[in-house]
């Protein structure tokens, strides 16, 4: 089982959404962990080769985690934001890259 290691922010931004989607992005997380296939993800290569970013949604809106399993041995989050629009903003898509950028160097 790999260890999580989250990159900036991401840990206290996950720790405040609502209860069910970080409980959801926490399960993802763990299948992921342990090698297996989460439920919701789509490859993220505008950010780096093997990124991917898990995908949930409740009423209270879209949560979304980006993360690697490429680098190293550990499961790196490297970004977590909430969704607001149907894009996925540039922001969030820098701040990705960058902190890829800085575990590959």
């Amino acid at each position: 089982m790999k260890l999580v290691k989250f990159l900036g922010d991401s840990r206290e931004v996950l720790r405040s959404f609502p209860e069910a989607p970080r409980h959801d992005l926490g399960t993802q997380l763990g299948r992921v962990q342990r090698g297996e296939e989460p439920a919701n993800w789509k490859p993220m290569k505008t950010i780096g080769p093997g990124v991917r970013e898990l995908r949930v949604r409740d009423e209270t809106g879209a949560f979304r985690l980006i993360y690697t399993v490429n680098v190293g041995e550990y499961v790196y989050v490297l970004h977590v934001f909430q969704k607001k629009s149907q894009a996925t903003p540039r922001r969030d898509i820098e701040l990705a890259r960058a902190r890829y950028r800085m575990l590959t160097g």
